[in-house]
This record gives C-alpha cells, sequence and structure tokens, in this order.
C-alpha cells in the first residue's frame, strides 16, 4: 500500500481567516489551543483512503466539522426547584421502612 502519495495535509491559519470575527476567533483559539502549532496553524492529515481526491474532501469535511463544533456554544442550565410530590414520596418511603424497622424489634416484656 502506498500512502504517502495519497495523504493531504490541510494547514489552516485562524488569523488570516477573513469569515470569523475577533470574538470567534477568540473562541476557536481557546478551544483548538492543543491543536494548534507555536505560529497558530491548525494541522489536519488524511491519510485513509487510496485516492488523494478523496482525503482532500475528507480533510475539508474534517475541518468544517472541527470548526462547527468548536463555535457551539452551549446553553446555560437552569437550576429547578425539586417538585413537592417528590419531596413527599420521599419522606412516606422514609416513614415506612422506620415503620418497618420498629416493627423488627422484639416486644418489651414488663
Amino acid at each position: 500500500m502506498n500512502k504517502v502519495s495519497s495523504k493531504v495535509e490541510l494547514i489552516f491559519d485562524l488569523e488570516t481567516a477573513t469569515y470569523f470575527d475577533d470574538d470567534e476567533k477568540a473562541l476557536l483559539r481557546s478551544r483548538l489551543e492543543n491543536r494548534l502549532d507555536t505560529e497558530g496553524l491548525l494541522h489536519l492529515v488524511s491519510q485513509e483512503d487510496r485516492s488523494q481526491l478523496l482525503n482532500k474532501e475528507k480533510t475539508v469535511a474534517k475541518l468544517i466539522e472541527l470548526l462547527k463544533r468548536s463555535l457551539q456554544v452551549q446553553k446555560k442550565r437552569k437550576a429547578t426547584k425539586i417538585p413537592k410530590a417528590v419531596i413527599q414520596k420521599r419522606l412516606k418511603n422514609k416513614a415506612v421502612n422506620a415503620d418497618r424497622k420498629i416493627n423488627r424489634k422484639k416486644p418489651l416484656v414488663d
């Protein structure tokens, strides 16, 4: 297998990308800091297929997917109260369990 001849390496420079504003670039820089080299370039490699064209398409798809995932902002979680019915059910179960344990004891003889 001659994979080296069909290997594709995509180098993406975040700083020269004109379609991202400064906030998006900062977000990408922080989320992709482990994947960026010292010059701030993102390297993606594909050598899975024998066809160089397929490898090119796969690296571009990888880049798009990586940028999409990095730009997604997760929603803030809204804190909610525990429903009253749930609290009452838990307390009822505790009372039933306590009664069961009390009934297990030997009766006192006077």
